[in-house]
């Protein structure tokens, strides 16, 4: 299973008062939506956004989530939330850390698991797709020298 930390974005996000409970605190379903967001602008990242995954033919289901708080964020609380692919080549998974964007105290920490299923057979994959693997080794090698 390979591993790798290299590959991350980091957004920050203000929280709303939309995003709270009556307690005061963000609400723990809110997370998810923090750690999706984050999620896209890391497929952003890879060149792998919304477009391009529906023009593959593969839907990418989560099918695992996990997210552990650590503590409470407020109202007005503004947090980081970076994603970091750590596997890709039989299924996506990727780690989060929320932090408080200015102290850098951790709030949460969150894996989400998704696999590839073709759009028409409903058929899970056993392996990324080459397009998306090609995509993730892109980034990896990094950026390219133009021609002299």
């Amino acid at each position: 299973m390979r591993r790798l930390s290299r590959i991350a974005e980091t957004l920050e996000v203000d929280v709303a008062f939309h995003d709270v409970d009556m307690m005061g605190v963000v609400w723990h379903g809110q997370y998810l939506r923090y750690l999706e967001n984050a999620r896209w602008a890391l497929m952003n990242r890879i060149g792998y956004g919304f477009e391009v995954i529906l023009a593959s033919g593969f839907v990418w289901p989560v099918i695992e989530c996990h997210v552990r708080y650590v503590r409470p964020a407020r109202f007005g609380d503004r947090l980081s939330v970076q994603a970091s692919l750590v596997e890709w080549e039989n299924r996506l998974a990727v780690n989060y850390l929320v932090a408080d964007a200015r102290t850098g105290e951790r709030v949460a920490r969150g894996r989400t698991v998704q696999v590839a299923v073709d759009r028409g057979s409903g058929a899970m994959q056993f392996a990324s797709p080459p397009d998306f693997l090609r995509a993730v080794r892109k980034v990896l090698a990094g950026p390219t020298e133009p021609p002299a």
